[in-house]
């Protein structure tokens, strides 16, 4: 039986504050059916497991990531998209550690068919970005990887206070985006012909 006002939608979203709460790996079906004031039992009418939770909450997570992006990119080309785009991901990061702890995760084919659209944009605004550099396939996906690992990278360290410098970290991270600027617009081409 369904409990009345427990929806989906409405499970995910309270994962999701739970996450910014008290980290990811925290968020269980026990921890929010407490939050809901039921049995851990009643949630399975919504949710098939926790990693069908999991999931639907990255899903959740990375497209409020990417509407941010969208925003600060909107108009925006070559380096200051660049920035536009690395600014919002570094913000979100910073502001929703648990949700962004969240999208880091191996998603479930399944839900991302379900859920396409917020997947198609990811992909449409960071390779439109990127082609702004002249990239085409395969150095797109090397590039991609590239920017992923790195806006990942300062932000993990970032948040457990991995940098003790007295440089001050804002300053670090612009020069980040100035090297991966140089980094892009100088990118080592694939020959498409040539095989390793």
């Amino acid at each position: 039986m369904v409990r009345a006002g427990i929806t989906v939608g409405g499970l995910v979203s309270a994962a999701a504050e739970l996450a910014d709460e008290v980290g990811f790996e925290q968020v269980t079906l026990s921890a929010l059916a407490r939050r809901f004031g039921v049995k851990d039992a009643s949630l399975y009418a919504h949710v098939r497991s926790l990693k069908d939770l999991r999931h639907r909450l990255a899903l959740l997570a990375g497209g409020e990531m990417i509407d941010r992006i969208a925003v600060a990119v909107a108009g925006l080309s070559g380096k200051d998209a660049l920035a536009a785009y690395a600014g919002a991901y570094r913000a979100y990061a910073l502001a929703h550690p648990g949700r962004y702890a969240a999208t880091q995760i191996r998603v479930d084919p399944a839900l991302v068919d379900a859920d396409a659209p917020a997947a198609r944009r990811t992909v449409e605004i960071t390779y439109g970005m990127l082609r702004g550099y002249g990239l085409a396939e395969p150095d797109l996906t090397d590039a991609v990887r590239l920017l992923r690992a790195t806006f990942h990278g300062y932000c993990a360290l970032e948040a457990c206070g991995g940098f003790n410098a007295p440089r001050d970290v804002r300053a670090s991270w612009d020069r980040a985006i100035d090297a991966l600027h140089i980094a892009l617009e100088h990118w080592p081409r694939e020959d498409p012909d040539h095989h390793v």
